[in-house]
């Protein structure tokens, strides 16, 4: 048979299929007041999510942190343009609790347009997803939480302007 290919396809067992395992751990308290000088509010639903190979136990995705934070400019004169949050994990003797050096720290920047300035009583609800340090998860040695939020402050004025108008003629 000249000029004739002959494909073979060979075809081995399949792969087991893999299984990941969402492990969520709570943190308690679950929402917490916050308060740095004009910006109020609290964080809430916060929890640890870690994604876990079910058949080796191999970590496929590291511990993060998610929650919400929901902050109000509580200032009656001044607006403010939010920049950036970052979480430091304390111990229980206060200290910062270091996150493994081949992962990033634990901040965020407030980017979405127009939900990063806040005049005088306005809220904003930010989500959080940062890193978790993997040494507080296995001794739960989590003790607490520093929020740090990083805001520039603008005047905020309001001013009337008034001027005077008359109506002449009716116009054809």
């Amino acid at each position: 048979m000249e000029g004739t290919t002959l494909d073979i396809r060979v075809q081995g067992p399949a792969a087991p299929a893999v299984v990941i395992d969402a492990k969520t751990y709570t943190l308690t308290p679950e929402s917490v007041s916050v308060q740095a000088g004009i910006m109020a509010g609290e964080i809430t639903g916060m929890r640890v999510v870690e994604r876990i190979e079910k058949s080796s136990g191999r970590v496929v995705s590291p511990a993060r942190l998610t929650g919400t934070l929901k902050l109000i400019n509580t200032s009656t004169n001044q607006s403010v343009r939010l920049v950036a949050g970052k979480i430091q994990y304390l111990d229980d003797q206060w200290r910062s609790i270091e996150i493994e050096e081949s992962r990033t720290d634990a901040s965020f920047t407030f980017s979405a347009y127009g939900s990063e300035r806040l005049d005088p009583g306005q809220q904003a609800a930010h989500g959080v997803d940062v890193v978790f340090p993997a040494e507080a998860l296995k001794a739960k040695k989590l003790k607490g939480l520093r929020l740090t939020i990083t805001y520039i402050l603008f005047p905020y004025r309001e001013e009337a302007i008034s001027f005077g108008v008359s109506i002449g003629g009716q116009a054809d």
